[in-house]
């Protein structure tokens, strides 16, 4: 991958964290630690490393600022304390918002690179 690509990546991944981890979570029949977060979203993406398990961590604290998320931390039997996250009511009504937005961008981009008739054609 060009250092372009990585660049650009990168750039995507910043503005759609937090739309995935509200999914993974809203999909989730418990609630997950971060390191389990990002396993699962790697089992789901083994081509290209669509988001680094660092990224995760200051998108869940800003999602838990932001009262989207709610976490408590539990004991481990195998290292330190996990800090198990869970969707709110709230993150779930975002979710449903957010959800309509990536569709409309999605499709947005997606007519654009199909390309659009030039109107000067018309």
């Amino acid at each position: 991958m060009s250092t372009a690509d990585k660049k650009f990546q990168k750039e995507l991944n910043s503005g759609t964290a937090a739309l995935v981890l509200l999914s993974v979570l809203d999909n989730a029949t418990e609630p997950m630690y971060g390191y389990q977060i990002a396993k699962h979203i790697e089992s789901d993406r083994k081509q290209v490393p669509m988001m680094k398990q660092g990224a995760f961590y200051p998108v869940l604290r800003s999602l838990e600022d932001s009262g989207l998320l709610d976490s408590r931390v539990e004991p481990s039997v195998s290292g330190p304390p996990r800090r198990y996250y869970g969707i709110t009511y709230a993150g779930r009504q975002t979710l449903a918002r957010w959800r309509e937005i990536w569709d409309q961008t999605k499709g947005f981009v997606d007519t654009m690179l199909q390309g659009v008739p030039d109107d000067k054609e018309h």
